[in-house]
């Protein structure tokens, strides 16, 4: 982690990078709905966590120079039944403003984290 990212407010841990720029491309870590003090929020509620998950991408985003602009692909992985995909996608969506670049959804049995329904990676490269 760089002081960048950590002056962003993203969680500290121990042996995890949130992102490398190469030339204009940001390469990012999963987003996990984790806040500043390590805490899982929205335990039990997959549109908070997607909310969450698209804070800290926007937070390590603003860190490298980037913005949501830069964004050209999202895959989000949820933990749960077809309902919570669909949940997933109104957090995700209205985080985007209903303007969501393209994206895949996924279902899955588990994430990282105890409690984690939602993770979002990303594909960011600044036009040129």
């Amino acid at each position: 982690m760089n002081e960048a990212e950590l002056a962003a407010g993203l969680p500290q841990t121990a042996n995890y990078r949130y992102g490398d720029v190469v030339g204009d491309r940001l390469y990012v870590a999963g987003q996990v709905p984790v806040d500043g003090d390590n805490r899982v929020v929205g335990i039990g509620d997959v549109a908070a966590q997607a909310r969450q998950c698209i804070d800290n991408l926007r937070a390590l985003l603003a860190a490298h120079g980037f913005t949501t602009d830069d964004v050209h692909h999202l895959t989000v992985y949820v933990v749960g039944d077809h309902d919570a995909l669909v949940t997933a996608w109104g957090g995700v969506s209205n985080a985007f403003h209903d303007n969501v670049p393209p994206a895949t959804l996924l279902g899955v049995s588990v994430l990282g984290f105890t409690g984690q329904l939602v993770e979002v990676d990303a594909q960011i490269e600044r036009a040129g």
